[in-house]
This record gives structure tokens, sequence and C-alpha cells, in this order.
């Protein structure tokens, strides 16, 4: 690939000096690797996603044949998928987004750092075969998260291989725009994608590379279109006339999801910091492993299976079947499966399970109150803002998200209100965010154990780079 880039930079730069007008010239030279970045992001980003919905099948329709291998299947898989991480590379584990967040802080410092070990091609690979490992054991994981660390690594490896001499856009920025065409490429949900970057990843004004942002987005949501067609990630569920006395409803859940989804993510960051603190020996994080694996396998066998996978197909039956035959143990499972699997240190997103534990947390309390099933709808997915919010603390990226998954444009207003209740009322748990947390966490240690590497004088700086707005 290294060698391929070079030899394309080369010819792309005999055919550019041709060009009279250096005006346009620069601006070719600045835009085409972008280009071409965003293209191969959403070609990832659609076989990523093929894996990973490959593994989940799998995984299910092994459970549903012979259930009890799931006893065997995820201390083997998990194990598996959290030994990658931990022997090649321990900052692909978890989401990614935290990652992608303290990179960007790192990069936005004056002094010359290496990021590497948040960012990079090693870190693409393990993340994919880590999270598609873990699914395939049972564990309740998604890959929005982790796309976009993919995304994110793969902008800073392009720009990383620029010639010198060619005015690129701030290191920060491409980052940033990556990770944005990650989720877009991830949900098929372009606005998502830059709101995301807007409320979440920007530390600097948007207004200086907006152009790149946005073409980012566009660049990489077509090529996944292109393979995967236009498509909604869930759906179009009917949500009927809605009244005034259904934002009581809406409000409700949004408080409630937003106390429940901070728990959830203070619960997390918990385990987190106890497991590093106590299990500083490699036997014990592999006890560890298996007992987490082994509860989750328990819960799945001898309760439900919804305990399992992303929750994907637990949103789409929630929002376009029988909302009756919704189980009082449904939400918790998807709370303690999310707990368990997204402490494990191994690769795995919390997007998808955030959502589809909010959307088990709206049906229960719409068939509690005997909902119409536009009505529950409704709750479902106001649920699910609710409970991305207090995760993320990004109410307006998760209303767009779920509006976009879903093309209810007509329930913008209840969604928003969802995510900014939601996120008054996670507050009350924990004023910081999950990524918050983990992000001060990398941070830090980043900082304990970065010793002086002889390739960190290859790294990109922003001192002599062009940041104007194409």
């Amino acid at each position: 690939m290294h060698d391929f880039l070079n030899k394309l930079w080369f010819n792309l730069g005999l055919s550019l000096g041709k060009i009279s007008n250096e005006v346009f010239k620069i601006r070719l030279q600045k835009s085409i690797p972008f280009w071409l970045t965003s293209f191969f992001v959403g070609l990832i980003a659609v076989a990523y996603s093929k894996l990973f919905g490959y593994a989940e099948s799998l995984m299910k329709y092994i459970f549903t044949i012979h259930p009890i291998i799931i006893f065997i299947q995820a201390p083997i898989l998990m194990l598996a998928g959290w030994f990658l991480v931990k022997r090649f590379a321990p900052n692909a584990g978890g989401s990614g987004i935290p990652q992608v967040m303290a990179a960007i802080d790192l990069v936005n410092q004056k002094t010359k750092v290496n990021i590497r070990s948040f960012l990079s091609i090693r870190i693409v690979v393990v993340k994919i075969v880590s999270s598609m490992l873990m699914v395939l054991g049972g564990a309740a994981i998604g890959r929005e998260g982790p796309t976009i660390q993919i995304s994110s690594s793969i902008f800073d490896y392009f720009n990383r291989l620029i010639p010198k001499g060619w005015p690129r856009y701030k290191r920060s920025s491409m980052i940033v725009a990556g990770a944005a065409a990650g989720l877009a490429a991830a949900f098929n949900t372009p606005l998502g994608g830059i709101v995301f970057a807007i409320e979440e990843l920007s530390k600097i004004h948007v207004k200086f590379y907006r152009s790149a942002l946005f073409l980012a987005v566009i660049i990489s949501g077509i090529t996944a279109q292109g393979f995967l067609g236009s498509y909604l990630y869930l759906g179009y569920p009917s949500v009927g006339d809605t009244s005034w006395f259904m934002f009581i409803y809406v409000i409700v859940i949004a408080v409630v999801g937003g106390l429940l989804g901070s728990i959830l993510g203070k619960g997390i960051i918990t385990i987190i910091r106890w497991r590093k603190r106590v299990f500083t020996k490699t036997l014990h994080s592999i006890s560890f492993i298996i007992i987490i694996s082994l509860i989750i396998s328990t819960l799945a066998y001898f309760v439900s299976y919804t305990i399992l996978g992303s929750g994907k197909d637990i949103m789409q039956q929630l929002l376009f079947s029988n909302y009756h035959s919704i189980k009082w143990y449904d939400f918790p499972l998807r709370f303690i499966g999310s707990l368990l699997s997204f402490s494990s240190g191994a690769a795995g997103g919390i997007f998808a399970p955030a959502l589809s534990a909010g959307a088990t947390l709206g049906a229960l309390l719409g068939s509690l109150l005997n909902l119409h099933i536009a009505d529950t709808h409704l709750v479902v997915l106001a649920g699910m803002v609710a409970f991305l919010t207090s995760i993320t603390r990004t109410p307006f990226t998760s209303a767009i998200i779920v509006l976009e998954m879903t093309d209810r444009s007509s329930i913008i207003f209840y969604l928003l209100i969802a995510g900014i209740f939601a996120g008054f009322a996670s507050r009350l748990i924990d004023k910081k965010s999950l990524y918050d947390h983990l992000r001060s966490d990398y941070l830090h240690e980043f900082k304990i154990k970065k010793k002086p590497d002889m390739d960190e004088s290859k790294e990109l700086t922003d001192e002599n780079i062009v940041t104007s707005e194409n």
C-alpha cells in the first residue's frame, strides 16, 4: 500500500505540474488525496459492515441450532478477541471514539507527538478482527464506534504519505473528517456524521475546513450507498399522528433513559479502572474475560438470547412487530450485556448496544402504559435517542442519527426533546460522559508510558500545513 500510494502521488504530481493556474493546482493537490481517502474509507466501511453482519448472523445461527455451544464459543472467541488487542494494539480496544478524541487533543498541542498508538493501519486490522471475534462469541458490541477509529486511522495514514511540498489540511482536521466519514458510512447518516464531528470532536472552528468535512462525508457515504444501496439502518417505522400529551411520555423516557444510560457509562468506567488496577497479571485478565463470557453465556442460555450481539435485530423487531411480546428482562439483559462486553478490553463499540438498550426501555414503557403501536414506536425511538445521549452526551447527534436511520422527520422535535432532557438527567449521575472519562485515561497512560520514539521525527506537525478553506 505504501509503495502504491507513493507511485500514485508521484504520477499525480507530474500531471498536476502541467497546470499553469497555480491557485487551481494547489486546490487540486489538497483535494485529490482527500477524495481518494474518503472513497477508500467508504469501501472499508462497507466491507467491515458486511463481515460484521455475517459474523453476527453466524453466531445467532449457531445459538439457534445448538444453544449449549455458547458456553464454549463465548469464552474462546472473546478471549481471542481480547488477546489480539492485548498483544498487538492495546489502544484498539473498546469503541475507538475516545482514542480518536485523545489523538485530536495530542495533535492540537504545539509539541511534536507520535499518535500511531491511537491511529494506524495496525489499529485498523486489529480492530476489525478483534470485534468480529467478539461478536462471534456473542458479545453485545457494535461496529459503529470501531468504524470511526478505523476511518480516522486511514485518513491519518494517507495524510502522512502526501508528498512534501504539497499543501494539505491541518492534521487534526483530517482526523475529525475521517471520524465523520466513518460514522456517516457506518449508519448511512451523513448529517449525523457532520453533527457528530461538530458536537463531539471539533475543538477548532469548523469554518476553516467545512468543505473538507462535507466532502469526506459525501464521498464515503456515496461509496457505501453504491455498494449497499440507499438503505435505512432500521427502516420506516410508523409513528402515526402525534399529539401534545406524547411530549410527556417522551420526557419520561428521556429522563429514565438518561439516568440509566449514565449509570451504565459510570459502571463501565468503574469496572475498567478497577480491572486495570487489580488485575495486573495476564492470568488475572484471562480469568476475568472467561468469567464475563460465562455470565453472558448463562444468561443467554437460561434467560434469553437477546443479550447477544449488537442488538440491531432487536430494534427492528420492536419497530416492526408486536410490542406486547416485550419481556421485562429484555432491557436488563441489554444493559448487562453492554456492561460486561465493553468492560472486557477487546474491540467493540457501544453505539448500537446503547440504541438497542434504549429501544427495549422505550418498548417496555409503551407496554406498561398500554400505548397504541404508533405511539409506542415514538417512545421506542425517543428511548434510543435518550440512551445514546446519556453515553455520548451528544443530544443533537443522537437525535439526527435516529432521525436519519428511520426517515421520520415528522418527529424531529420529539427526538430533540428526548436528547436534551436525557442530557440533563445523565449529568445528575455523572457530569462527564463515558468517552470523556476514557479519553482522559488514554491521555494519562500516554503521558506515563510514552518514551522518545526513534520514528517520532517522522511524524507530521502542523507548523507548515496549509489550513485555509479550499
